[in-house]
């Protein structure tokens, strides 16, 4: 494949990857809110474990989705100040010889949601029904969606030991899942080394080594899933598409945008590039190579298939003309946005400058972390004598030479 030309200095790469990293560290959940994140998940899981309807079927509560992947961000609702979590209700093979029948799915749902309602009525919490999960909302505007899916390994999808099957939306029948063969690929992907032809200045590479009734599986330590350069871009890419979006109901899921990214930066980061910017440029522009268009019954069928879970379209969500259209609308002023930011940092306009264009792509939450964060080492550096020198210290760059193991291995 041959690349473009490198467009912007290492200068600029480094500023702008100190900037995702403030910005990233700005949507994570902080210490207070990671414990109670914590404490909630257990007190749920604990009671699920515990419940009649699903004594001796119940194999275990796992987290899925963007916590464990380490893309997660602040909720773009401005009055909500909580993080959401993603939960799955896993069940054996042997649950499907009771939610098995035709009625099954739509029987299943409704014993987690009547036990779940039992657990919301003793904490005084709020309890919502969806078309295939629950979601509970905890004190302090945290969410937790907990979707059933019952275990059914595959001997034809990737990490197919992992396989399941979730209610469809419809509740008649079931359709093939696989969240934490997601989890384990995705993982995968974010530890490939890129290759940089010029050195980052600070790197900071992490090693990880990470460790009958029904188990609570721990949430992925914070410090082995966050901050991953792939994790970096995602988060981003979120926050743009958070505030591109705002106040409407066309913006592209989270899985298809992580997906698309994903597949991006698996086939790119093994390809010479001068740094992280470099980088990210070409994986946003290459987006849209990694989903399929074929012909639907009302418009264009876009199709990610999921290698984890055949029959699984990673972007259903996107069938709708409205929404494709949408999306290709967004995806230009995404590389407008960025290259905007980046012709801004890379002649030097000033700080002010880079701000607004920041406010602008990301939001105002995006643009005072980084704000402040630069105020912060600017007050460090005239502490110490230094000069200020932007680096990409606090990114995980992986490294090749080094083995990672990783929750859901």
């Amino acid at each position: 494949m041959a690349l473009r030309q490198r467009a912007y200095s290492n200068r600029s790469s480094d500023y702008f990857v100190r900037v995702i990293e403030d910005i990233g560290r700005a949507l994570e959940p902080t210490e207070t809110q990671l414990a109670a994140l914590e404490r909630s998940y257990r007190s749920t899981g604990e009671f699920l474990v515990n419940c009649p309807e699903f004594d001796g079927l119940l194999v275990e509560i796992h987290p899925q989705g963007s916590r464990e992947l380490g893309t997660i961000t602040r909720p773009s609702n401005p009055e909500r100040s909580g993080f959401d979590i993603d939960l799955v209700a896993r069940l054996g093979p042997t649950a499907y010889q009771k939610y098995g029948p035709t009625d099954g799915p739509a029987r299943l749902l409704k014993d987690l949601f009547s036990t779940l309602q039992r657990y919301a009525d003793q904490h005084g919490l709020r309890l919502r029904r969806w078309e295939r999960c629950a979601t509970l909302e905890y004190a302090g505007g945290m969410c937790a969606d907990i979707a059933p899916i019952i275990d059914m390994p595959s001997f034809v999808a990737l990490h197919g030991d992992l396989h399941g099957w979730i209610p469809d939306r419809a509740l008649k029948q079931y359709q093939p899942t696989n969240p934490r063969g997601y989890t384990r690929e995705f993982n995968r992907i974010a530890s490939i080394s890129p290759v940089f032809t010029e050195m980052l200045k600070s790197v900071i590479a992490m090693d990880s080594a990470r460790e009958k009734r029904a188990e609570i599986k721990p949430l992925s330590n914070p410090g082995d899933v966050f901050g991953r350069l792939l994790c970096r871009f995602i988060q981003v890419l979120k926050l743009h598409r958070d505030v591109a979006f705002q106040g409407t109901s066309l913006a592209p899921s989270s899985v298809f945008i992580t997906s698309l990214a994903a597949a991006a930066y698996e086939q790119l980061a093994p390809l010479p590039h001068a740094n992280p910017l470099d980088l990210l440029m070409h994986i946003v522009t290459e987006m849209p190579r990694h989903f399929s268009v074929g012909p639907g019954w009302e418009t264009d069928e876009w199709r990610i298939d999921n290698p984890t879970a055949p029959g699984d379209n990673l972007a259903s969500s996107m069938n709708t003309s409205q929404r494709q259209q949408a999306f290709v609308q967004w995806h230009e002023k995404l590389k407008d946005d960025l290259a905007d930011l980046f012709e801004t940092i890379e002649l030097q306009l000033g700080a002010d400058r880079v701000i607004k264009k920041i406010d602008a792509a990301f939001g105002a939450k995006a643009s005072s972390s980084v704000q402040t964060a630069q105020m912060e080492r600017q007050a460090q550096n005239r502490a110490t004598g230094r000069a200020p020198i932007f680096t990409a210290a606090g990114i995980t760059v992986p490294n090749t030479s080094r083995s990672h193991t990783f929750f859901g291995d």
